[in-house]
């Protein structure tokens, strides 16, 4: 059984900046940067037998808004539902009950979030980004 755990005391750092460090969205992030994000964020470690096997963290005011990233799922527990449980976690959880908008970005998992109600920007035209130029280059670099 895989065990959900918002005790930021139990992360394993190091194994979560090595996800992250090997992702398409943050590849190379230095563990500083990964330390950092995790602080200002509601972190979610998944467990099995005391080993951590996934990571999901929302940034948030805990009030009306939302943003769902670094859903990272360990190989040796992929395919049996958990980036959607975890991100379920944070949608279902009552200290996220009033939120209004939930967002996050993927490149590939849209049907996981679309069970859970997620779907594509209803008004995109509204929606802006800034960028650093390394950010906005490794965007307009990837497939």
């Amino acid at each position: 059984m895989i065990a959900l755990d918002d005790d930021k005391a139990r992360l394993d750092i190091a194994r979560i900046h090595g996800w992250l460090a090997s992702s398409y969205w943050s590849p190379g992030i230095e563990r500083s940067l990964v330390e950092r994000a995790i602080a200002g964020s509601h972190a979610l470690g998944a467990y099995r037998d005391g080993t951590q096997v996934g990571f999901a963290r929302a940034i948030t005011d805990h009030a009306t808004f939302a943003w769902i990233a670094d859903v990272w799922i360990d190989e040796s527990a992929r395919g049996q539902g958990l980036g959607r449980r975890m991100v379920r976690w944070f949608v279902d959880h009552p200290a996220f009950a009033d939120i209004r908008r939930f967002g996050l970005v993927t490149a590939d998992a849209h049907g996981v979030y679309a069970a859970l109600g997620f779907h594509a920007l209803l008004r995109p035209e509204r929606y802006m980004e800034r960028l650093t130029p390394d950010a906005a280059a490794r965007l307009r670099a990837a497939p």
